[in-house]
């Protein structure tokens, strides 16, 4: 009775032992490029640049700067609550949150809107409410309604260069 289930103990043990082997020559999946959570993959990511980069002035970088703003990205992405206002012409979006993720909102929205509008030709214009802000977009309005308030946030190539300036101390507007 003991061989059946020795060899029955092998067959089952055998495929998982298989999937978590971590054999130093055997590399049938490519090594590990993910630093981490999303902020920290970003933060990686600038520092990278910055270390491989001889010109880069020490005594001017603000890494906690870019971090302060990944906070506030990950604040708004997260916390905040959208109305969203369709018009025949685009949307209405009404952000609002918590004293906590005000902050993130009022800093983010406005800063946005010039660069939104750049990237995309659209009416962009952004009004401070008492809880919140609310961005007014006019433009190809399928689109502006298709994308909702946090698709619209990700459009312009801007956030990456944005991000590098942060690290570096310069000052940037979004």
């Amino acid at each position: 009775m003991r061989f059946p289930i020795l060899v029955f103990s092998l067959l089952v043990a055998a495929p998982a032992f298989a999937q978590h082997s971590h054999s130093g020559n055997d590399h049938t999946m490519a090594d590990p490029q993910e630093s981490g959570q999303s902020g920290f993959a970003a933060l990686t990511e600038i520092v990278t640049i910055l270390r491989d980069d001889p010109e880069t002035d020490w005594s001017a970088v603000d890494i906690a700067a870019l971090r302060r703003h990944l906070v506030d990205m990950d604040l708004l992405t997260t916390e905040s609550k959208v109305d969203v206002i369709e018009r025949p012409e685009g949307a209405r979006f009404e952000i609002r949150g918590t004293q906590h993720v005000l902050g993130a909102i009022r800093a983010m929205v406005p800063a946005h809107a010039p660069f939104l509008a750049a990237e995309t030709g659209w009416d962009v214009s952004t009004e401070e409410l008492e809880d919140g802000v609310a961005m007014m977009v006019d433009g190809d309005a399928a689109q502006i309604q298709g994308l909702g308030f946090f698709g619209v946030m990700t459009i312009g190539a801007h956030h990456q260069e944005h991000h590098l300036m942060l690290a570096k101390g310069e000052r940037s507007n979004n």
